[in-house]
């Protein structure tokens, strides 16, 4: 070929050169198939499809370890449990011990096919058809966890026995996933009805009962082998919250037993286990009263539910594992205390009680609470554990009262509210008092028009006054007034539980509908006390097992209103205990500075009184229940008296009790920051109507119109050792010329005398205007006052009795 000739395309009669053009053409193909922008970020199908391989294959490989690393241990030790030790707050006197382990296991064969398939209803219907696991329950369980639906279990009832038989009730992962496995093999290894006859056997019923025929003892006092379809549906309710759903301790809670126990009885119809008409023909089965043990007689039972119900509704220990023992837990109960307010109970109140009418009906209980620790120091149950099984401090079925009427009080000043005519709510506001005054709202009246105690028309009145007197009509209006939801929303904050059972946002709620317990009560007047600062109480101080201290929940407080709100409510409830016309003026017999307020439920089936001093809140209650069938009862002709009201029985042991709590203390004044505009609430007019929750009834052979409770205390009266000073509003060394008849006008110069002054004054013709001394004519004599002094002062009346 000639050099002028072309030349071929490139490679062409070039075998060296075609390899070149192949690769040439295979990287213009990869460069085709490169992933440009975001989706270079995205994986291949390949890689998803290894990555899930690679997944399946570490889940197989963890599953297969898993599986054969987990060997099904020996049982755990609950059948053998130590009892728990419970101590006084000192830390060394044992309260009680308690906690032994109370079961007998029985065969699948002793319980009534029903009873077995309520089990199954209540907690896991497709037992006999599924896996050990149910993965899709568990999944949900999961996600309702972590979505705030609460803590759910997704467990069956394989998962179940094994968490009771072979481990514990910790909420750990390595639990769960030791769980998983074991029931899986114990699904491969046993039978389904062995499976089911060891979980009625280790299950947790309440009232100390493990197992089924223990449960069956517990409750219903048969052999399990006795037990009717009912029964067996609410023995299978408690698997759900043992203590509570006990109907029989807990019976604010037995409309929730009852749903439980139908949802039971519903599921077995639907499983096609109970014909529809049988199961329509039940009718719930009221458990027995609990049989307590003898080592918890007197107050140590009480104690012992009290603390055990702290401890579990705190999440601090659960249920279960506290029952299976071994806890050295120290309380905040201080023996001496203790001792006290059972000592008051019985002399001022108990001890009076005969064996047939009402008296039959009549119980008491209280809780006692430093508002500065928020240490409960006391707590008074009932008259014995094992003859009174319910815990009357700590029950929530009762209407609270008048006792809540401070709540509306302090949520008016917190709030800054003011009247219908737009005058602010302090002890000085008029409101009228009529009786059966219908509430005006702001576009006229709501169609609520509560009635006053007695029915008693007090017209125009001042809050102070009507505080004193216990007026329905101003309190339910200045509800209204503040706003029912603000109310409320006051309670919870000084320390009401927001579950409390009729705690509802109407005006209504003023005259204490809601049924809180003397605890709960206790909690929110400590909250008072401590100038609207909130403090969780605690049963609890230090916990004990095997050297390893359990941690306790941190307690922070915190405000709940302002201290001005506080501390003018605190003010007015002094004055409830010291003015005359005040209906709690039996409290002045502890001899300390105190405020208090009565109340009396609906139909008088209860009376309470909650008063503190700067030191000590103590809240008392007197209750009217039949013990045979479990109703509330009024408590009229109680002890012989007409009625039974906050001023008496709750106040009477209120004084006694603290008097004895506080001996040897010095009790502080109250120091108070009130709200602008406000002064200490004055004592009504001698011509007031009379209070609404008096003091009992006149004991036989007292004089017409003599009081039967201890001296006055206001500012304006007596000294604090009752007619010594002559009159209500004696002079302020018993007034000149006082002698025996409380002084007269003439105001003579005495000479010093004996340290008693002589003895009380009948009816002082001019009892003096200057305040009454401490110590009521320690200058006496028999002229008592060194230097007269008495003069013209306002007709002296009746002198307090003693």
């Amino acid at each position: 070929m000639s050099s002028d000739e072309p030349a071929g395309p490139p490679g062409a009669g070039d075998g060296a050169d075609r390899p070149r053009d192949r690769a040439a053409r295979r990287a213009e193909r990869r460069a085709r198939r490169r992933r440009h922008g975001l989706r270079r970020l995205l994986p291949t199908w390949r890689m998803v499809f290894g990555g899930a391989l690679l997944l399946l294959l570490l889940l197989c490989g963890a599953f297969a370890a898993g599986y054969l690393l987990v060997k099904i241990p020996p049982a755990n030790a609950s059948a053998t449990a130590q009892s728990n030790i419970y101590l006084y707050a000192d830390g060394t006197t044992q309260i009680a011990s308690s906690g032994t382990v109370n079961r007998e296991n029985v065969p699948l064969s002793a319980v009534p096919k029903t009873v077995q398939r309520a089990v199954l209803a209540a907690e896991d219907r497709d037992f006999y058809h599924e896996s050990a696991i149910d993965p899709r329950a568990m999944v949900r369980a999961a996600w309702n966890t972590v979505t705030g639906k609460g803590i759910q279990s997704g467990s069956t009832i394989t998962q179940q026995y094994v968490k009771n038989y072979y481990l514990n009730q910790q909420q750990t992962v390595k639990r769960k996933v030791e769980e998983f496995f074991i029931a899986i093999k114990l699904d491969r290894e046993q039978s389904k009805d062995q499976i089911l006859e060891g979980y009625l056997n280790t299950s947790y019923f309440g009232r100390n009962a493990y197992g089924i025929q223990a449960a069956a003892r517990a409750y219903y006092g048969e052999d399990v082998s006795q037990l009717d379809t009912a029964q067996g549906a609410y023995l299978a309710s408690l698997l759900n919250a043992p203590s509570a759903y006990d109907v029989v301790a807990n019976p604010q809670n037995k409309d929730r037993a009852v749903a439980r126990w139908n949802y039971v009885l519903d599921g077995m119809v639907k499983e096609h286990w109970l014909a529809a008409p049988t199961r329509a023909s039940l009718r719930f089965p009221q458990p027995v009263q609990s049989s307590a043990p003898s080592g918890l007689s007197g107050q140590r039972g009480y104690l012992v539910e009290a603390i055990r119900n702290y401890l579990v509704d705190n999440k601090i220990i659960d249920e279960q594992t506290l029952d299976a023992g071994g806890f050295r837990i120290t309380t905040t109960i201080e023996k001496s205390r203790e001792d006290d307010f059972t000592a008051a109970a019985q002399d001022q109140l108990l001890g009076k009680l005969g064996d047939s009418g009402t008296d039959r009906y009549v119980r008491a209980g209280g809780a006692s609470i430093d508002p500065a620790t928020g240490n409960v120091v006391a707590l008074y149950g009932g008259v014995d554990y094992t003859k009174q099984y319910v815990d009357n401090a700590t029950r929530r079925d009762y209407q609270v009262g008048s006792t809540f009427k401070p709540f509306v009080f302090a949520s008016a000043v917190q709030n800054g509210s003011t009247t219908q005519d737009g005058d602010p709510i302090t002890p000085d506001t008029v409101y009228d008092g009529t009786n059966g005054r219908q509430v005006q709202g702001p576009n006229g009246p709501i169609g609520y028009a509560p009635d006053n105690e007695d029915d008693v028309d007090y017209g125009d009145i001042t809050v102070a006054q009507a505080t004193n007197q216990s007026v329905n009509a101003v309190y339910a209006q200045m509800a209204e007034d503040v706003g029912s939801s603000k109310v409320k929303s006051t309670a919870v904050s000084l320390g009401l539980p927001a579950t409390t059972p009729n705690l509802s946002a109407y005006p209504s709620i003023a005259l204490g509908v809601a049924t809180a317990s003397p605890l709960d009560m206790a909690q929110a007047y400590a909250t008072l006390d401590d100038h609207g600062s909130y403090l969780p109480y605690t049963l609890v101080t230090n916990i004990v097992k095997d050297g390893h201290t359990v941690r306790l929940p941190q307690r922070v407080p915190k405000p709940a209103v302002s201290r001005q709100a506080a501390d003018t409510a605190t003010s007015m409830l002094q004055n409830v205990v010291d003015a005359p016309d005040g209906t709690g003026t039996a409290a002045q017999a502890a001899g300390v500075p105190a405020a208090g307020k009565t109340g009396t439920a609906e139909d008088d089936k209860a009376a309470w009184f909650a008063g503190y001093t700067p030191d000590l809140v103590t809240v008392v209650a007197v209750m009217g229940q039949n013990s045979t069938t479990g109703t509330q009862e009024p408590l009229y002709g109680a002890t012989g008296l007409d009625r039974v009201n906050g001023g008496g029985f709750p106040a009477q042991i209120w004084a006694d009790y603290t008097a004895a709590a506080l001996k040897g203390v010095n009790v502080p004044d109250f120091d108070l920051h009130l709200q602008p505009g406000a002064s200490p609430s004055p004592s009504a007019p001698p011509d007031s109507n009379p209070p609404t929750d008096t003091p009992p009834s006149q004991p036989p052979g007292t004089p017409p119109g003599e009081p039967s409770s201890p001296p006055g205390m206001s500012p304006s009266g007596g000294g604090f050792t009752g007619g010594l000073d002559g009159g209500l509003d004696a002079g302020a060394s018993g007034g000149s010329d006082g002698g025996d008849d409380g002084g007269d006008t003439s105001g003579g110069t005495g000479s010093a005398g004996g340290t008693d002054g002589g003895p009380g004054g009948t009816v002082g013709p001019s009892g003096g205007t200057t305040n009454g001394g401490t110590i009521a004519g320690t200058d006496g004599g028999t002229t008592m006052g060194a230097a007269g002094g008495g003069g013209p002062g306002g007709a002296g009346g009746p002198p307090p009795a003693g």
